[in-house]
């Protein structure tokens, strides 16, 4: 596997490999707060040899939790709580750990019980560019003012302190999947008519001014990724191209890598789900944009993570489920062929050899 564990530098940040734990929600955190879990499934994967963790979506204020049990950002005694969790993986692996800094908009204030939106009496009201739900049978979203949208840039830029101080190796701004960066992107959730809506310069604003804000707090130490959706599968929507044109722009924005998903924009989207499906989305970033990439998506062999970076389809791998299934996925991939990944100290009469 020789590509899968070569190391890769962001910035100052070297990582000793190229596989990352993609963002997933763990529905478990009270009042935004990490706790016990959190900390045993992040420092189970370092232990295990990821080459970067990335935090799920972390909210940069109350209203940007997905659910009532999503992680938050805002406030110090969440940071103290993430900091325990970096200060481990820094000091008992050679990971690297990120965050990723997220708005849920129209399509937070769901019950993590129920899957389904609360009343605001129960949960909180959503927000968006445009007063359009992401579901029919949601709320009308809040539209957000002039005034609001320059408060959100001031909250992601907050948040982005908060996790420069906590230890954080990489920011990652949530783009994608329908959540509020994402919503203000596409035409068919952004149908604003001053200078947040219209032509793509304008619908792209909101992020610029976030990474602006975000960048303003870097010390050199962290890198900055985005991720976003490649393509949201819908007719005169965000498309492929709209994402490579976007990736030009940040790349000239100091941002290091764009992390491509997809979907999550449009209510029943038709989407194939096949093994590395969204790979050629972050091909075509790469390749186009001229900016690393990192691909995610059904990728579940390490086989499969080198073959697409022999091809040169991305640069870093992000692993969801199967890294779910597997902690020591990194760890246990590189025994084959006696690739150099980090094993704790402690296990080592457990370790192979040749």
């Amino acid at each position: 596997m020789k590509k899968l564990f070569s190391s890769i530098t962001f910035r100052n940040i070297e990582l000793k490999n190229r596989i990352v734990m993609s963002p997933m929600c763990m529905y478990s955190a009270e009042d935004g707060i990490a706790n016990d879990f959190h900390f045993v499934h992040y420092a189970s994967r370092a232990q295990g040899g990821t080459g970067l963790i990335i935090t799920e979506a972390t909210a940069v204020e109350p209203r940007g939790r997905i659910s009532d049990k999503c992680l938050g950002i805002w406030n110090d005694e969440q940071a103290n709580a993430l900091k325990k969790i970096v200060q481990f993986v820094h000091q008992n692996s050679e990971s690297k750990i990120g965050i990723q800094l997220a708005h849920a908009g129209r399509k937070g204030s769901i019950s993590a019980e129920t899957n389904t939106q609360m009343s605001v009496e129960k949960g909180w009201e959503t927000i968006a560019p445009s007063a359009i739900p992401f579901q029919s049978s949601d709320r009308i979203p809040h539209e957000l003012s002039l005034e609001e949208i320059k408060n959100l840039v001031e909250d992601f830029r907050k948040a982005t302190k908060r996790a420069v101080e906590a230890g954080f190796d990489v920011i990652e701004l949530h783009a994608a999947h329908g959540y509020l960066i994402h919503q203000f992107l596409s035409p068919l959730s952004n149908t604003r008519t001053d200078e947040y809506g219209g032509n793509p310069e304008n619908r792209a604003r909101f992020l610029m001014e976030i990474v602006e804000g975000v960048n303003s707090q870097l010390t050199g130490k962290q890198a900055l990724f985005v991720r976003i959706s490649g393509t949201e599968y819908a007719e005169n929507g965000w498309e492929i191209s709209d994402s490579v044109a976007l990736a030009k722009i940040l790349k000239t924005k100091n941002v290091d890598l764009i992390d491509v998903s997809s979907g999550g924009n449009i209510s029943g989207a038709k989407i194939e789900l096949k093994p590395g499906y969204q790979v050629p989305l972050a091909e075509a970033v790469k390749t186009n944009a001229a900016i690393k990439t990192g691909a995610v998506g059904l990728i579940t062999t390490a086989e499969q993570a080198e073959a697409i970076l022999q091809k040169g389809q991305a640069d870093l791998i992000f692993l969801a489920r199967e890294i779910l299934r597997n902690p020591y996925f990194a760890v246990q991939s590189s025994w084959k062929d006696g690739d150099d990944c980090f094993y704790p100290h402690q296990y080592l009469r457990a370790k192979p050899t040749k």
